[in-house]
């Protein structure tokens, strides 16, 4: 019978909501800052035949419960792989998943079979005007605008028409990113790693595939070039005519993508 649930792991500061679908070695994937775990529905559907998928929504996403306090997003992590008693899994996260999937491997390297990230980069992008003005709509309250110019910039590209991805995953992410403000989930105490991973990509020791679109930001390209040389034997792929959300542009080629990724990391460890 194949494994499916859903619940929350429930200890001090919050509930952390997580859903697991299929058997086989585990894949847990972690979303982006502008969506929540519903981003990964392809990639369910595609990987659960073969893997135990797990993926959860981060502390102020989704349906994830919290109290304002201290925490850390590589600490939940670790309380969810601990709660459902996995011992190694794949890693796939996207942009600030990615970055939370890259300080587990770091801080928990035996508890990681591999390691994918998506349009990763810096936590903390610099101020431009775009940035102040979705720091200044935010005070306001004014999350439609908040969303939309987010869409804009991490769905549609820095520059690109707001025709260009399609109308329905466009939706989708306006709808996701307003959720999770609509929620107002503060989430704001986080522990960071220190010494931060941009400095120690050299200390990666599990195998890694590091993916990102040439029509993201300037930034997070750089942060991939960056990663894919300075993580030991780390291999890369650039979707030339795609912006930040990956798997959702292009899914059957970023699916293919992954699958062989992690049944040549499977093969090696036999």
């Amino acid at each position: 019978m194949t494994r499916s649930e859903t619940g929350y792991v429930v200890y001090p500061g919050t509930k952390l909501y997580y859903e697991l679908d299929g058997d086989g070695p585990a894949l847990t994937l972690i979303h982006a800052g502008v969506a929540h775990l519903r981003m990964w529905d392809t990639q369910v559907a595609t990987f659960k035949d073969r893997y135990t998928v797990v993926r959860y929504d981060e502390r102020g996403f989704g349906q994830t419960q919290t109290e304002d306090v201290p925490y850390s997003n590589a600490g939940d992590l670790l309380h969810l792989l601990d709660h459902l008693a996995i011992d190694r899994t794949h890693l796939v996260g996207n942009s600030r998943g990615g970055s939370i999937a890259l300080d587990f491997a770091l801080e928990h390297p035996d508890r990681v079979r591999s390691l994918t990230l998506v349009g990763s980069g810096n936590d903390d992008p610099q101020l431009t005007p775009t940035f102040e003005e979705i720091e200044r709509l935010w005070g306001a309250k004014d999350f439609d605008q908040v969303v939309e110019l987010e869409t804009q910039m991490w769905t549609d590209g820095p520059g690109q028409p707001t025709t260009r991805v399609d109308p329905q995953m466009r939706r989708k992410m306006v709808q996701w990113n307003l959720e999770n403000y609509l929620a107002a989930q503060e989430a704001d105490q986080v522990q960071r790693l220190d010494p931060p991973a941009v400095g120690r990509l050299g200390e990666v020791k599990v195998p890694t595939l590091v993916i990102w679109g040439r029509l993201d930001t300037s930034e997070t390209n750089a942060s991939g070039d960056k990663m894919a040389a300075e993580i030991p034997g780390a291999r890369s792929h650039v979707f030339p005519d795609v912006a930040h959300m990956v798997s959702l542009e292009k899914p059957a080629e970023f699916n293919s993508l992954l699958a062989d990724f992690l049944a040549q990391v499977d093969a090696s460890a036999i």
